[in-house]
């Protein structure tokens, strides 16, 4: 690979941003296309469908045949609410190689016997989140059911462009959930990016099944873009 390729490449991962390395097999060439720059590529949808598979591979277009040297950030879960559901959520999170952060401000629930071996923020997010740094790679989860602690987060991962963003709550609780965002200054489009009540329609009762509902539908999200159906 070319030296301004790897200073490319490099600058791209360190910024948690997608990139992939174009390679033309019949001429050896080499291209790095940024996650940003890719509707301004010739294989534009191609490349959009490599990114959400997260894997790399060949693609045949009408200028030949290429390998897809995908690179991607390592996701992140970002989770308020040190609650039943999070104990079940984060390990199964890390199973699919999340980085799981937990903020909770109640020091009673972030607790590391509850929580082993997950980083815990017992803060309240305006003072967590920042650390964080929050990005398109982050899934965020709101689960507290307390306002002062989940809606400031929503707020944080909206702005941030997070590509999940989901709220635990009746359709009641979310109704007003969105007033207060509406007052905080966030517009409907972004709003319209909760996915409130939270996790795919599975029937979910218990903690377990809660969490394997949000996983599910982030990883729909992750893999097949804001606009799939469940």
């Amino acid at each position: 690979m070319r030296l301004d390729l790897i200073v490319a490449l490099n600058a791209e991962r360190t910024a948690r941003r997608a990139a992939i390395i174009v390679t033309e097999l019949a001429s050896g060439a080499q291209r790095l296309v940024r996650e940003q720059d890719v509707d301004q590529d010739p294989l534009a949808a191609i490349l959009k469908a490599q990114i959400r598979s997260g894997k790399s591979g060949t693609a045949e277009a009408e200028g030949g045949r290429s390998f897809l040297e995908l690179h991607v950030p390592p996701p992140r879960m970002v989770i308020t609410g040190a609650v039943h559901i999070s104990q079940a959520l984060a390990p199964m999170a890390r199973m699919l190689a999340y980085d799981v952060t937990i903020v909770d401000p109640r020091t009673a629930f972030a607790t590391p016997e509850r929580f082993p071996d997950v980083p815990l923020l017992a803060e309240w997010p305006d003072q967590a989140l920042p650390k964080i740094d929050l990005d398109h790679w982050t899934a965020f989860v709101a689960l507290t059911h307390d306002p002062k602690i989940d809606e400031p987060a929503l707020e944080a991962a909206l702005r941030a462009g997070c590509f999940y963003v989901g709220a635990l709550g009746s359709k009641k609780t979310h109704a007003r959930r969105v007033e207060h965002l509406r007052a905080r200054g966030l517009g409907e489009e972004a709003i319209a990016r909760i996915h409130a009540p939270i996790g795919l329609s599975i029937g979910a009762a218990t903690p377990a099944e809660i969490a394997v509902a949000i996983l599910a539908e982030i990883t729909l999200r992750l893999r097949r873009g804001p606009e799939a159906k469940a």
